[in-house]
């Protein structure tokens, strides 16, 4: 399909860019260009697009194409038919939208045998036409049903005949396109959203807010139509959509002129058949398909945004760790990661047992501290978390250990602890021990380990068990592949799960990489790529520039400069006196960093014949050879003591990290068993449309107790100082 076909001009209105820019944005990804590609290394083609837009132009142009394939499918049935006509030809192609385009295409569809093909073959038609053409009253209809059982074997009575028109009569509105069109309108402009409790059910408690719901259509929220909808399913609630069909009525009889045809009161029994048997029951399906639709998305968009802040949480890069899995009955699952990830020793230890038993676990829990110079102490937030981490603190205290410890969400653990690239990884070691492995080195390198979980499982989106498995892992797996891509892998580190969301790259070749890695050594420079088996010039360009490796032959490799602009930036470091081999410790002097963060870019780009995009990235990464754009961000929040609910009043201040944002508000840990919540109302002295305008999942924040309910173990925290909020 050609770009003449497309509508890019109205893509680039939506997204207040140029024209030129989404023409070359398209010839890129029709190239087979990735977004991360094209947004860190054709900045010179699209005029800077960022990620997020560039997305945005796959999406509408996909949807232009989707239309335009269907339209050219629609033309063809209807030729075949034999009943295209000029005007029909023309309102197909200015359709605009797939909704008035099947709507036009209806009256054409091949379906299933109706009630009016039925009076059809009895030969009603010729009458149906005739009260729709004027031309009978309706006495003369009347009169004329009576005569068509005459002359039919096949009707046995008037009001046979009478409602075999009135099948046509209501077909021929239902199969209107300006019709649906009238009613669709009118039901999201009146319509509401209704639910009550399923008749001779026993009534969920779950459900309980919906025991008597109705909400406007306009303002229905996506997290109340998963509700309702998931209530439906369990037969718990029974769901409707109602409007004003009276309105949509009378707006028919005006659009289509019926008051000018003399049989009125056949026509108006019609209308109201066509609305309560057919349009009004598609009307609704299409309402409730449209809201559930835009649901959806809205929880895909919620979980990505949450998922984007989790894989970018800071790693803690350097640092021994010591993980514990908690437990009661089997014991807590201990294990010991050396700086770099490897397992150093594994056991297990006890919250039960008399003083002498605990003291000993203290003991041991001491000693492998110390032995292992672990840092720090990760503790899953699963069952006995706040026995382990009262433990934990206790031997802190007692043996005057410098280590600090953090707990951490073990959503998904076992998930991984199960999957093939756990065993791949671990296959001597028992499911436990792994999972316990995934706790300490999700704190070491959030990114690199969760992404080997799938992440609907990570524990941080809303309602995404009622959104579609496919919806979400689509939109997931482009956020995973997002992160990777903009965060950028250490080539002879990253696991083939890790590896297989780089630009260019997939599941089978990242196999085949770790596979070279593991049968010739590292990799010692990115040239090498070439050499395993599937990776081509096209695959290496797309992936090259976000594998870097740090000491090897090349030192360009341990930046995040392409290999397609090595050359240009040995004439960047030339015009400071130094050549490629000075940044083979891995950096350059102060002086020359100096010196380079000083350079005019639009002079140096004019001057070395390229762009100002590629010379200000290639000054950047010169200047911060291989950065890390996570260690930006405010790091993990570390604990020595224990903080119960019977500690905290109402104003107390306490520092926690956001670990989920919803609708109406975001959870924070602030070292309690359970995360507190700050209800949207209170992020803010200002209107706040949206919790997601004030924090994101892995924000530190300072916050304010408001309310405690010990009873049910909740809290109500505050972004708000008191002395602002009157607490």
């Amino acid at each position: 399909m050609s770009h003449s076909e497309l509508n890019l001009k109205a893509v680039a209105q939506g997204l207040g860019v140029e024209l030129r820019q989404v023409e070359a944005a398209l010839q890129l990804l029709d190239e087979g260009n990735t977004v991360p590609f094209i947004t860190r290394y054709r900045k010179d083609r699209t005029g800077g697009l960022d990620e997020t837009v560039l997305r945005q132009i796959s999406e509408e142009v996909a949807q232009q194409r989707q239309l335009l394939e269907r339209t050219a499918v629609i033309e063809r049935s209807i030729e075949e038919q034999g009943r295209m006509t000029p005007e029909l030809r023309r309102r197909i192609r200015s359709a605009g939208s797939m909704k008035r385009l099947e709507d036009l295409y209806l009256p054409y569809r091949p379906k299933r045998r109706s009630r009016a093909d039925v009076a059809r073959e009895r030969g009603l038609q010729p009458l149906a036409t005739a009260v729709l053409a004027a031309q009978v009253d309706d006495a003369q209809h009347d009169r004329a049903c009576r005569e068509a059982v005459a002359k039919s074997d096949e009707l046995n009575s008037a009001e046979e005949a009478a409602q075999g028109v009135l099948d046509l009569l209501a077909e021929n509105f239902a199969d209107d396109a300006d019709v649906r069109e009238i009613v669709r309108q009118i039901a999201w402009r009146t319509g509401a959203l209704q639910a009550r409790f399923a008749r001779g059910g026993t009534p969920d408690q779950t459900f309980r807010d919906y025991e008597s719901y109705q909400e406007s259509l306009a303002r229905v929220r996506p997290h109340r139509v998963l509700a309702v909808n998931r209530g439906e399913s369990l037969k718990a609630l029974r769901v409707r959509v109602v409007w004003e069909s009276d309105r949509a009525e009378k707006a028919i009889w005006t659009a289509r002129r019926l008051e000018q045809l003399p049989a009125r009161k056949t026509i108006r029994t019609a209308v109201e058949e066509a609305l309560q048997r057919l349009v009004n029951p598609a009307i609704e399906r299409e309402i409730r398909r449209d809201l559930t639709e835009k649901a959806t998305r809205h929880a895909g968009e919620v979980f990505a945004r949450n998922l984007r802040g989790l894989l970018l949480q800071p790693p803690l890069a350097r640092t021994s760790v010591l993980a514990i899995d908690p437990g009661f009955r089997t014991g807590c699952k201990v294990v010991v990661l050396d700086e770099y990830g490897q397992l150093k020793m594994h056991d297990v230890i006890y919250l039960v047992g008399n003083d002498e038993k605990i003291a000993a676990m203290r003991e041991r829990i001491a000693r492998w501290v110390r032995e292992y110079e672990c840092a720090v102490i990760a503790i899953g937030n699963g069952t006995a978390c706040r026995e382990t981490e009262q433990l934990i603190a206790d031997t802190i205290a007692e043996y005057d250990l410098t280590a600090r410890y953090i707990v951490v969400n073990e959503a998904g653990a076992s998930i991984y602890s199960t999957s093939e690239a756990a065993r791949e990884e671990f296959a001597e070691l028992d499911a436990t021990v792994r999972g316990t492995v995934s706790i300490g080195r999700r704190l070491q390198d959030p990114l690199s380990e969760l992404v080997k979980i799938d992440p609907q499982h990570v524990g941080v989106g809303m309602y995404q068990h009622d959104v579609g498995d496919k919806s979400l892992k689509e939109s997931l797996d482009q956020v995973v592949e997002t992160c990777v891509n903009y965060v950028g892998v250490e080539l002879n580190q990253a696991s083939a799960a890790l590896l297989k969301y780089v630009s260019g790259l997939n599941q089978g070749l990242a196999r085949k990489i770790v596979q070279w890695r593991d049968e010739n050594g590292p990799f010692r420079s990115r040239a090498e790529l070439l050499s395993v088996p599937g990776v081509g010039a096209a695959t290496f360009t797309q992936a090259a520039g976000f594998l870097k490796i740090t000491g090897g032959a090349e030192p360009f490799d341990g930046t995040w400069i392409h290999p397609e602009s090595y050359e240009l930036a040995a004439q960047v470091l030339q015009r400071c006196g130094m050549q490629p081999s000075d940044m083979a410790g891995g950096s350059l002097p102060v002086e020359v960093r100096q010196q380079l963060e000083s350079q005019a870019i639009t002079r140096l780009a004019e001057e070395l014949h390229s762009d100002v995009f590629t010379i200000s990235h290639i000054l950047e990464s010169l200047v911060r050879p291989g950065r890390d754009p996570r260690s930006d961000l405010p790091g993990p929040i570390f604990r020595r003591e224990v903080l119960h609910l019977d500690d905290l009043r109402p104003g107390m201040e306490l520092t926690g990290a956001v670990r989920n944002v919803v609708d109406f508000g975001a959870f924070v840990d602030v070292g309690l068993k359970d995360s507190g919540l700050v209800h949207v109302s209170q992020m803010s002295t200002q209107y706040v449309s949206s919790p997601y305008d004030v924090v994101s999942v892995g924000d530190i924040v300072t916050v304010w107790v408001t309310e405690i309910d010990i009873e049910r173990r909740r809290i109500g925290l505050s972004l708000i100082p008191p002395e602002q909020s009157g607490l």
